[in-house]
């Protein structure tokens, strides 16, 4: 039975420490004729450290930020979203097993333009009440975990372990905290976002979707309306 709408949870485990002065000591080797790899922290001062950042972010220099990673873990998750932020290629992902754990028990991500309708609820409920039934029927078949898992929907419940650097991290801001990501993973992102921010202010000034990152949309058609196309300002531009 589907009773409410699963809450995801997400928590930060770990990250790399003082990631602001480690992007600015790399950036520092970049850009300093007399840097050497000793006196790389010094000098780094907040004021300092912050003006660095600032610039990187100005000049779209984003290889220092990879320097630095966080590292998330999730429960109460689809296979869906599973599916979709494995997409994210330079991220390292441990995920609950279903060939080690059964499912018999799963549970189930109800989407919110379901979850709204009672009639769309009833044929949800009974879709994932048939899933179940033909997964624990044929674990007493003696089938097993890695088979008997091909009935499961998306909507099983998944958890896991990622790490992202930060530039990829910030891409995955740029595209899911975006309203037209699905509303489980864009949640996800959000909170995702909210952790990042009590960690590091100065990183996330910026980050969120691309019109929070880069002050127009590049969605073109597709557009929210929330902020203007490249289209739109690049017409305008011309038109003077």
């Amino acid at each position: 039975m589907i009773e409410r709408r699963i809450i995801l949870n997400v928590i930060l485990l770990t990250h790399t420490p003082e990631p602001e002065k480690i992007i600015a000591a790399a950036a520092k080797l970049c850009y300093s004729q007399k840097a050497d790899i000793q006196s790389l922290m010094d000098g780094l001062e907040p004021d300092t450290v912050k003006t660095f950042i600032s610039k990187l972010m100005s000049m779209h220099h984003e290889s220092p930020l990879e320097h630095v990673s966080f590292t998330f873990a999730v429960e109460d998750v689809s296979r869906a979203l599973l599916a979709q932020i494995t997409r994210h290629r330079l991220a390292s992902f441990s995920v609950r097993s279903q060939r080690y754990c059964s499912e018999e028990t799963f549970k189930a991500v109800i989407p919110d333009s379901i979850d709204k309708d009672p009639k769309k609820r009833v044929i949800f409920r009974d879709a994932i009440v048939d899933a179940k039934n033909a997964y624990n029927g044929l674990q007493r078949l003696g089938v097993k975990n890695e088979d008997a898992r091909a009935v499961l929907p998306n909507a099983c419940c998944t958890r896991m372990v990622f790490t992202m650097n930060l530039r990829e991290l910030l891409h995955f801001f740029n595209l899911r905290c975006c309203v037209r990501a699905q509303t489980e993973i864009r949640e996800l992102a959000n909170q995702m976002l909210i952790l990042c921010k009590e960690v590091s202010p100065i990183l996330f000034e910026h980050a969120g979707a691309h019109c929070e990152s880069l002050g127009y949309c590049p969605e073109g058609k597709m557009s929210c309306g929330r902020a203007p196309t490249i289209e739109k300002l690049l017409s305008v531009y011309r038109s003077k």
